[in-house]
């Protein structure tokens, strides 16, 4: 592959990746997960780990260091989001 198809790769995933950083940052800053959807993350990170595989199957480092990376800052959000208590009902 050329280097700036790689390059093109490259950049995508990075902004993919960082896209996580916000949620990962606030889950972290405030321990709040209640608006987060957990079947989503679940499904969201059981996706990126077969990208990730996929990745590792054609050799593609932009797909597999990309999907590593997302991988564990959803896991991070995902951890949080099942360690999350329920809330008691009020009324």
């Amino acid at each position: 592959m050329t280097l700036w198809v790689e390059s093109i790769g490259f950049a995508a995933a990075a902004l993919t990746t960082v896209s996580f950083v916000p949620q990962v940052v606030h889950t972290l800053r405030t321990r709040d997960t209640r608006a987060i959807s957990l079947s989503m993350y679940a499904l969201f990170s059981a996706g990126v780990a077969l990208w990730g595989l996929y990745g590792l199957m054609i050799g593609s480092w932009p797909v597999i260091t990309a999907n590593v990376i997302t991988l564990a800052l959803a896991s991070i959000v995902l951890w949080h989001k099942l360690r999350e208590r329920p809330q008691s009902p009020t009324g």
